[in-house]
């Protein structure tokens, strides 16, 4: 058979050069080789789009062939246009995702509503497949077939696609700012930088757009189902010409819809223009001739792209210093002597939908082996790095991309296809997106995020993608019809997308965090912001919302408390000396400011004491309990007495427990006190308790009844006031806040009450406290060490807002302050768990404190992160 005879000649040839072609690496290996050839008949033969995954890939080719098989054998046209038109719809949405939707859905309430979006979602797909059967079906069994011709049925809805195809470009080219990458859009906002402003001007383009998605998603591919009903070619059945090309052609209609648009416009004009009897007219059907000029469109546009490239490379080497070398002339030379053996370079790596390799960045270009559009191993994501910068785009993404979503719609992102690569910027981050799948209003995604120009070249590339966005959005003044003056760059500005994202800003704290009036102020506004939060924290306990309601039923209820006015015993020899000098060297002032603080650890010794039975012993540093079975009031709990003793105190010398005095109990003077009391567990002590009264003098009597007479923790708003003001005169109640407040104090500050320096102000916000007799005290109550550690933070973030917003006036504009922290902030460590929490949680501001080795003296840096609005693609 001669065409056998000339296969072997020119696999012979062929086989000589796979060495040579192996070793210039455009020979593929076998897995990329297979998937290229799939993806390259799924797209081009079938109608498909380049897969997300090689598994979907594998699936998505298997399905579309058999869909193209399966039409040969059916006998009817009318069933082979019914059959072509509902899987081609059908292969065009993403039925995996739809189907994980509705089995997540699934097991929501019934009137959740994402359950019913989704069931939306799924009735309009149910509509719109109804109704395309129905016309392909109609329109082929009652409309009469005839070549296309100016007095045709099909010629009319040929003059209609052309129309529909200018009416979308141009609406898809108002919404860009770049008109042919050249030309400003007079129609997009200029004024870029007033958000409020832009946002408004932007809302009438996104009319403009919902108009073009209702064209392009609902009447072209109506349109163009019509043209492929009417078309003569359906008569011969029984033909793989007309299985595989009206299969890819009613596959196409929903997969591609813009794409498709173009295919068919071009063919109906050729149609049109030339009648004569050529091999186009003859030999060709209207499914095949739209498969040849999808190959030829696709091809065309790569060849532009990879000419432009080489022509960018040339340029470049010879203008950028940085990649101007020894011998690039030379090479640039050679590019221009053997420009023709330069295009045959390109159109053969345009062929094969390889990539143009410029050898070492220099004008000498290689053919890349031919590769799918994924072209790395495993799903996209999977071999992300985790960094401390991963949780912002954690939260970036979602709204990211829903407004991608609304930009693609629009048209704002110009015409989407696979392998497509978009570079988002925001500050210093950069965002880049690839497309990598594509069909019937859905769009496959894979979005990273690139570091924070780590390095100098980074910097450099970034501050380059500054400036060609910086001319394009943030001029002062932009002329209408201006020219894009990196017209040529492989960058072109598409939009700016509204999407909310943390912004950072440091600041520098020299003149207020080392200011002596600031830090006096901070340990007295410390005493109020720890009362404050002790009695919200009290108030919200999850036990006092279900007691509040049974206290107003029931009536009195008092609760029998331990008297803080007792005696301490003196402290043993041996707990004196163990406060030796190196207990105090961590917190010396050669080493505030290192970078990282460090904190000795104490290794303590627990011994177990039996209690032998009948033996009543004595444990040093205990306070003797006696047993309250019954009492005029009512009957207290056993085991809620006992833990209201104090414990916890120095160990005594022997000889001395019989002078240890005993404790009287009291109750409080008003019967709701027990729904903001101090919990059983705190009310144990470890400072002496005439440390406790010399000190209690400061604590703001006046601002703690202010607080409590501002709860809102009843049901009944009539009574509240009453009931909150008898709270607020409970003295016991004020006792024992009084004594866990002033105690949370001493572990914060030492019990010396010295003003505190910025070294240690530093150190106690990033958790490490000075060593104290209330540190182990403290340490030991996690919950208390957090609230107080919470105050601290809050105290110095209020420190800072007195000292760039002015003095706070009344009580009410603390309580204002403090309430704005609680609901709208975050302030604690960039390292700590519940900062990327609240980032994901999307806090609305975000504040740290950090240390600056390289700055001289006590500089502490502040860094703040605010949601702002803006983001350039």
């Amino acid at each position: 058979i001669p065409a056998l005879e000339q296969m072997n000649q020119i696999l012979h040839i062929l086989f000589v050069f796979l060495p040579f072609l192996w070793a210039l690496g455009i020979l593929p290996p076998p897995d990329a080789l297979f998937l290229w050839a799939m993806e390259q008949v799924l797209e081009f033969g079938l109608g498909g789009s380049s897969m997300s995954t090689h598994l979907r890939l594998l699936v998505m080719f298997i399905m579309s062939a058999g869909t193209a098989i399966t039409s040969y054998f059916i006998p009817s046209t009318v069933g082979v246009v019914l059959f072509m038109t509902g899987f081609g719809f059908l292969l065009s949405l993403n039925l995996s995702d739809i189907g994980h939707k509705i089995g997540t859905k699934s097991k929501d309430l019934p009137s959740s509503p994402g359950k019913h979006l989704i069931w939306k979602e799924c009735l309009f797909y149910i509509i719109i497949l109804v109704l395309a059967i129905l016309e392909a079906s109609l329109l082929h069994h009652f409309a009469g077939f005839s070549q296309i011709s100016k007095s045709s049925f099909q010629a009319i809805v040929s003059y209609g696609l052309m129309i529909l195809l200018i009416i979308l470009w141009i609406l898809r080219e108002i919404q860009s700012l770049y008109i042919f990458g050249i030309f400003r859009n007079p129609f997009y906002p200029k004024d870029v930088q007033i958000m409020t402003v832009f946002l408004e001007k932007q809302t009438r383009l996104m009319k403009i757009g919902i108009v073009r998605w209702i064209l392009l998603t609902l009447v072209s591919p109506f349109a163009m189902i019509a043209f492929l009903s009417l078309d003569s070619s359906l008569q011969g059945l029984h033909s793989v010409s007309v299985s595989i090309g009206f299969t890819r052609a009613f596959r196409m209609v929903w997969q591609n819809t813009e794409n498709a648009l173009i295919e068919t416009v071009i063919v109906s004009t050729i149609h049109l223009i030339s009648s004569a009897d050529i091999w186009w007219n003859r030999s060709l059907d209207t499914g095949i001739r739209l498969l040849l000029v999808g190959i030829i469109r696709d091809r065309l546009i790569q060849f532009i792209s990879k000419l432009q490239f080489a022509v960018t490379v040339l340029l470049t080497s010879w203008t950028e210093e940085k990649q101007h070398r020894k011998r690039t002339t030379t090479l640039c030379i050679l590019n221009i002597v053997f420009s023709p053996f330069v295009l045959v370079i390109i159109v053969f790596s345009t062929l094969l939908s390889s990539p143009l390799l410029p050898l070492f960045t220099l004008p000498l270009f290689l053919v890349g082996f031919p590769r799918p559009v994924q072209s790395w191993p495993g799903a996209a994501g999977t071999t992300a790095c985790v960094c401390a910068d991963t949780v912002y785009y954690y939260q970036m993404v979602p709204r990211l991309t829903a407004m991608l979503q609304t930009a693609m719609a629009a048209g704002s992102l110009g015409l989407l296809l696979p392998g497509s690569h978009y570079l988002g910027r925001f500050e210093d981050r950069l965002i880049w997106i690839i497309i990598l799948e594509c069909g019937y209003t859905y769009c496959c995604i894979n979005i990273k995020g690139l570091e924070l120009q780590e390095t100098s070249c980074h910097t450099a590339e970034a501050r380059r993608v500054d400036e060609v966005f910086e001319d394009a959005f943030e001029q002062e003044y932009i002329r209408v019809r201006s020219l894009n003056k990196h017209f040529g760059n492989v960058l072109t500005p598409c939009t700016v997308l509204p999407v909310k994202l943390y912004s950072d800003a440091r600041n520098v704290l020299s003149g207020i965090i080392d200011s002596h009036e600031n830090l006096k102020e901070f340990k007295d506004d410390l005493i109020k912001v720890l009362v404050w939060i002790l009695v919200q924290y009290c108030s919200k306990r999850p036990g006092m919302k279900e007691s509040v309601h049974d206290t107003e039923n029931k009536g009195k209820a008092p609760l029998i408390l331990p008297a803080l006015n007792t005696s301490l015993p003196p402290e043993s020899p041996e707990d004196i000396d163990s406060l030796n000098s190196e207990t105090f060297d961590d917190w010396s002032d050669d080493n505030i400011f290192d970078d990282e603080p460090t904190v000795r650890k104490v290794i303590e010794e627990k011994h177990q004491l039996k209690d032998l039975p009948g033996t009543n012993l004595f444990i040093p540093g205990s306070v003797e309990s006696q047993r309250v079975s019954d009492h005029s009031t009512g009957t207290v709990p056993e085991n809620d007495l006992y833990k209201a003793v104090l414990l916890g105190y120095p160990a005594v010398d022997k000889g001395k427990q019989e002078d240890m005095p005993y404790i009287p109990l009291m109750e409080f003077s008003c019967s709701h006190s027990h729904l903001v009391c101090i919990p059983a567990e705190w009310r144990t002590s470890c400072v002496p308790n005439s440390k406790i009264k010399e000190m209690s003098s400061l604590f703001p009597e006046d601002w703690y009844q202010f607080v409590l007479r501002q709860l809102e923790c009843f049901h009944s708003e009539e009574k509240a006031s009453n009931v909150l003001e008898e709270i607020a005169k409970d003295k016991v109640l004020k006792e024992l806040y009084v004594h866990t407040v002033m105690t949370c104090y001493f572990s914060l500050f030492g019990i010396d009450n010295m003003t505190p320096r910025p070294g240690h102000i530093l150190r106690v916000y990033s958790g490490v406290l000075p060593w104290s007799v209330a540190l182990d005290w403290l340490t030991e109550k996690p919950e208390l060490f957090q609230l107080a550690l919470k105050a601290f933070r809050y105290t110095l973030k209020l420190m800072i807002d007195k000292a760039s917003l002015g003095p706070i006036e009344d009580f009410r504009e603390l309580i204002d302050y403090l309430e704005e922290y609680e609901r709208d902030w975050y302030i604690g460590l960039v390292s700590e768990e519940k900062w990327k929490e609240a980032v994901l949680q999307e806090k609305p501001y975000l504040f740290s404190l950090g240390y600056d080795s390289n700055m001289p003296g006590p500089a502490l840096g502040m860094s703040r992160a605010n949601r702002n609005l803006c983001s350039q693609i």
